[in-house]
Formats: structure tokens, C-alpha cells, sequence
């Protein structure tokens, strides 16, 4: 791994850092491809538990790095679809990795950077943070991003904010929906830990079951075929070890067999 991305390992909890500050940590396809990897890898780890995304640096992630922005200007069509084929794949093993994932947002976050945000289950920000949707300013649109930010703020929000370019602050990314928690900059720290023990003192199984759960009934018609896989949902986690430990514990009043 390169120096541009740090990956430390605490108990049960990976953190990976986006590590290029004097770049406000923005991405490249070398980047894009090692966080491809790191998420892959911890998402396929039995020890990981939980996931910290976080940055160096006043900024979390300005997007597209500029010397990358100069080589895709002169790519063909078949260039860029390759290209934006591997900043789709990152996002989505972000998305899809089976391991709860908390987004540390200390800074501002822009373009592409907010792919990664809506990627991620949680997203805990500063209350000095902006956000930005700057596509348009550049001619461009937020298309590879667009299916995780519309899930986080909605197909209202993102109206405008696709269509503006406008910064706008952590408080209005919270009323949005678009992160969960705004906290001073010298409490985020601690809600990050507040929200990683509640993360990690889940039943791990029962935890991955419930991120596909959302993944799979939010914005779905409730049809019968939907409540018959809710159902079996249900059926299938009652049976398995960790389900029949769990309740166990709880009748028995004591610590389920995860927390030993």
C-alpha cells in the first residue's frame, strides 16, 4: 500500500485514512484502485468488525486530483468508460462491503468526495465542513456518484444541489439526511468511538444481515414477494448460531458469546 493511504487496525476496528493533505486528499486512479483493494480485503476479514473512513488534513476529500483531471481531458469515450468503470467498482465494494463502514468527516468534502460519504453506513461531520456538488461548474455531472448521494439525500436535495454547484454547510448536510451527526471538531473523536461500540457490541452477523436488509427493501414496492423474503429474512436469523445465542443471552442475562 502507498503512502496515500493509511490503514491502522484497533480491536475489532480498521481505519483507513485518506493520506494526500497537501492535495485536500483528493483521488486519482491509483488511489481509487488501492481503496478498491483495502475495502475488498477488510470487508473479506473475520477479525474487522467495523470500518473508519477518515482523512489527513484540513479537507476529507476534494475529488478528482488535478493531474488526473489533465490526463482524462484528452482520454477517448472507451478511456473514460474505463476509467469511470474503476471509480464505480470503488464505490461500490464501499457500499456493498459486508462490514459496517463510519465516514470521520473533518473537513470539506466535494465531487467525488461525496461519493464516498454516501457510501459509507454513517457519517459523522464537523460542524465547520462544506459539501459540494461542483460538477456543472465544470461542465461535467455527478454521474457516477449519483446513485449513493441520491439514497443519502433524496431526489429533492439532489435537485438542487446537482443543478446549483453550491457549497452548503454540515448543518444543512444534516438536515438533509445526508450525514447523521454534526458535533465541534473536538468532539468527533468521541462520537465516532459512541458509535463504534454500539457497531461492534451488535451481533456481527445480525449487523451484516441488517446493511443488506436496507440495501435490498429501501425504495422497493411492498409487494408479496417482498414481505415473503422479509419473512424469510426473519425465519433464516432466528435459526442461524448467532440469532439462537443471541436471544439465549438475553433470557439468560447474560453477555452474548460476541462480547467475551
Amino acid at each position: 500500500m502507498s503512502t496515500a493511504i493509511r490503514l491502522d487496525m484497533q480491536g475489532g476496528v480498521a481505519t483507513v485514512t485518506l493520506n494526500r493533505p497537501e492535495v485536500r486528499n483528493a483521488f486519482n486512479d491509483a488511489v481509487i484502485a488501492e481503496l478498491s483493494e483495502v475495502f475488498t480485503r477488510l470487508g473479506e476479514d473475520d477479525v474487522v468488525r467495523a470500518i473508519v473512513l477518515a482523512a489527513e488534513g484540513p479537507s476529507f476529500c476534494a475529488g478528482a486530483d488535478l493531474n488526473w483531471m489533465r490526463r482524462m481531458a484528452d482520454y477517448t469515450r472507451e478511456e473514460n468508460l474505463a476509467d469511470a468503470e474503476q471509480l464505480a467498482f470503488m464505490l461500490r465494494a464501499l457500499y456493498e462491503c459486508p462490514k459496517p463502514t463510519l465516514a470521520r468527516v473533518q473537513g470539506d468534502v466535494y465531487a467525488g468526495g461525496m461519493g464516498l460519504v454516501a457510501a459509507c453506513d454513517i457519517a459523522v461531520s464537523v460542524d465547520t465542513a462544506h459539501y459540494c456538488l461542483s460538477e456543472v461548474r465544470l461542465g461535467l455531472i455527478p454521474a457516477t456518484i449519483s446513485p449513493y448521494v441520491i439514497r443519502a439525500m433524496g431526489a429533492r436535495a439532489a435537485h438542487r444541489w446537482f443543478l446549483t454547484a453550491e457549497r452548503f454547510s454540515a448543518a444543512e448536510a444534516h438536515r438533509i439526511g445526508f450525514v447523521h451527526e454534526v458535533v465541534a471538531a473536538d468532539a468527533l473523536d468521541a462520537k465516532v468511538a459512541e458509535l463504534l461500540k454500539a457497531l461492534t457490541g451488535a451481533s456481527p452477523n445480525a449487523v451484516r444481515e441488517c446493511k443488506k436488509l436496507v440495501q435490498d427493501v429501501a425504495g422497493r414496492d411492498i409487494t408479496r414477494l417482498l414481505i415473503e423474503r422479509t419473512v424469510e429474512g426473519i425465519a433464516d436469523i432466528r435459526a442461524s448460531d448467532e440469532g439462537k445465542e443471541g436471544v439465549q443471552s438475553f433470557l439468560q442475562k447474560r453477555k452474548p458469546s460476541w462480547l467475551k
